[in-house]
């Protein structure tokens, strides 16, 4: 049995420890500042509780350091255009009111969406529901009944049916022609009458949405559908040039003072506004982009490009050596709300102008600041 002076001998006072010429001083630094256990009370709101997140540690902590870059990104006085990436299972999971409302309080200058969340906004917006459901669902059942299932939730396919056939009525009423995505979301935007829309919002405020893989979505089986309409009937249609889409959007980047990208989740909406940047070259620009961040749930160790830090995106040039940048690694359906609850609850978006874009055959004019919003 060890004696107390004996248990002193071994381990001593630490006096022995080499912390080298200073390393007192860098150690009583490096712990001065302590992890805060979180307190909720009755009236502890959104925001309060998103801020609070930040003394913590983990997840929580990353999803602070998200708020503070966004609280950084809407107080810049050069005005950065925020670009905002959208992919995953986004409506079917609720969060369609969740981005409208980012729309509207004039949060967003572009959107850069997958076609399934556009999609999935347009059924929406024509009066088809989403219902919740069971990942243990019975899925040939379900088939029999004409039952599409998004994870835990359930929609109507006749109603997809419907959906997709109305995409493409919209296109066989426009001149014939090839168009970018934002051209023809446009002109879908301007057939819906739902203010819970986001395509609606984002054609009432001036805002673009790109979707560069629009075709792989129920809006390019729409569109598939006027295609063979128009083969049958013998005239011209219209098609999709996602070059277009390329040279929209680093217009709007080289006539950006500055750019911030928010991304929800990654695939080709993340990649896409990267490449915005690389593009720059063509204009005799190379700059990254001056703030970034990303809630996502991908692995990093896969090498994709859902996952590769923000870190990885210097080596690129598509984020500045010196840009603000954070990441959170939480599902979206529960990051994106607490940070939409930050912005809405901190006013940060209060005095911001919107931003209005002068289009002429897609060559980008102007980018003008205005005051209305």
């Amino acid at each position: 049995m060890k004696k107390k002076g004996m248990q002193r001998a071994v381990y001593g006072s630490f006096d022995h420890v080499d912390l080298k010429t200073g390393g007192r001083s860098l150690k009583k630094q490096l712990l001065s500042k302590r992890v805060k256990q979180l307190k909720l009370t009755k009236t502890t709101t959104v925001a309060e509780l998103v801020e609070a997140m930040g003394e913590m540690s983990i997840q929580a902590r990353n999803i602070g350091e998200c708020a503070k870059v966004l609280k950084r990104i809407y107080s810049d006085k050069r005005r950065p255009t925020v670009l905002l990436g959208l992919a995953g299972p986004l409506i079917a999971a609720g969060l369609r009111q969740v981005i409208r409302d980012l729309i509207v309080a004039g949060a967003v200058d572009v959107v850069v969406s997958t076609g399934a969340i556009i999609y999935q906004d347009v059924y929406a917006a024509l009066g088809h529901g989403h219902y919740q459901g069971s990942p243990d669902s019975e899925d040939n059942d379900l088939r029999d009944l004409r039952i599409d299932r998004i994870y835990d939730t359930y929609i109507d396919e006749e109603a997809v049916w419907r959906t997709d056939h109305y995409c493409g009525v919209v296109a066989d009423k426009l001149p014939p022609g090839n168009y970018s995505s934002r051209a023809y979301l446009e002109a879908l935007a301007d057939t819906l009458d739902d203010e819970d829309s986001i395509l609606y919002q984002c054609r009432k405020h001036g805002v673009p949405v790109f979707c560069p893989a629009l075709n792989d979505s129920s809006i390019g089986i729409g569109l598939t559908e006027h295609r063979v309409r128009c083969l049958k009937e013998g005239r011209p249609g219209i098609a999709i040039d996602s070059i277009q889409d390329n040279h929209e959007l680093v217009q709007i980047v080289v006539k950006s003072p500055a750019t911030a990208a928010f991304y929800v989740a990654g695939g080709v909406p993340k990649n896409y506004i990267n490449d915005s940047i690389v593009m720059g070259y063509i204009y005799g620009l190379e700059r990254g982009h001056d703030y970034a961040l990303q809630i996502t749930t991908a692995v990093t160790a896969d090498g994709g490009l859902s996952s590769s830090t923000l870190k990885e995106g210097r080596s690129w040039g598509k984020i500045k050596k010196e840009a603000n940048v954070a990441m959170a690694w939480v599902e979206p359906s529960v990051a994106l709300p607490l940070l939409t609850g930050y912005i809405l609850g901190k006013e940060l978006t209060g005095k911001r102008p919107r931003l209005r874009y002068d289009w002429d055959n897609g060559t980008l004019r102007g980018l003008l600041k205005v005051r209305s919003v």
